[in-house]
């Protein structure tokens, strides 16, 4: 039983080895970094959200010099809001869909990582 024994524990001792190696891996290089750059990917790609604030400001002080010049009718009575018009496009909620889908992928891969490594 002794020989069995030492022989069991070289053997477990190295496949926890290259267990701990792979997880620190896989933690690590792979989802460390890919999370940091879907994350930089997500806040380049959150203007596409809304609408250009200088547009409602160009639309504003236009609307303004047509009152000073004096063309009231031109102006109208109401402020003028191009973000009215604005609206999302199908193809950049399905992007911001995937970039979030991945990231979630990704940061549960290394949490995984961090579980199995604590076991």
């Amino acid at each position: 039983w002794r020989v069995y024994k030492r022989v069991a524990e070289e053997h477990d001792s190295e496949f926890l080895e290259r267990y701990t190696t792979n997880l620190d891996i896989l933690m690590f290089n792979h989802s460390g970094l890919f999370s940091t750059v879907s994350t930089s990917f997500i806040v380049m790609m959150g203007s596409n959200l809304s609408s250009d604030p200088s547009n409602t400001m160009n639309a504003l002080l236009k609307q303004l010099m047509q009152i000073g010049l004096g063309n009231l009718t031109e102006a109208g009575s109401k402020p003028a809001d191009p973000a009215s018009t604005w609206s999302l496009t199908a193809v950049t909620l399905w992007i911001q869909m995937i970039a979030y889908a991945s990231l979630s992928m990704s940061l549960l891969a290394a949490f995984r990582a961090v579980l199995g490594k604590q076991w």
